[in-house]
């Protein structure tokens, strides 16, 4: 059963690196969700572990674990914290730019950046200028 786990959290985590090295924004996002969810997998696989649960007073036999439990929930929660946050992130940047593709945006900033820079050297001269 820890194979089939295992083998289902590596092909998560595949898909997921995959995903995050294109060139879109939402596969981007959808990337890290497949990621995380693939981090969870494997969190409560290796606490697999059939046993009654943790009350007091504690039964004879074996116990399970709460912890890898706990944990998985809690990862789900910040995951889904995290994908509503670089959602919003991928709205508004596709509203700024009206592109999703991370080529065309890398351009546009370039551009941008060697225009302040011009900007900026052009106000330096300037300041020089009438500073002598």
């Amino acid at each position: 059963m820890n194979l089939v786990f295992a083998l289902a959290a590596s092909a998560l985590f595949g898909t997921g690196a995959y995903l995050m090295l294109d060139r879109d924004l939402v596969r981007v996002v959808f990337g890290v969700v497949l990621v995380s969810q693939a981090a969870v997998l494997t969190l409560v696989a290796s606490g697999l572990a059939r046993g009654s649960a943790p009350i007091y007073p504690l039964p004879k036999g074996s116990v399970s674990d709460p912890l890898s439990q706990a944990m998985a929930l809690t990862a789900i929660v910040i995951g889904l914290a995290v994908t509503a946050l670089l959602l919003v992130l991928v709205l508004r940047v596709v509203q700024a730019y009206r592109s999703p593709e991370l080529a065309e945006l890398a351009g546009r900033e370039a551009e941008r950046d060697a225009r302040l820079a011009r900007l900026h050297e052009r106000e330096h001269a300037e300041e020089e200028a009438a500073a002598r």
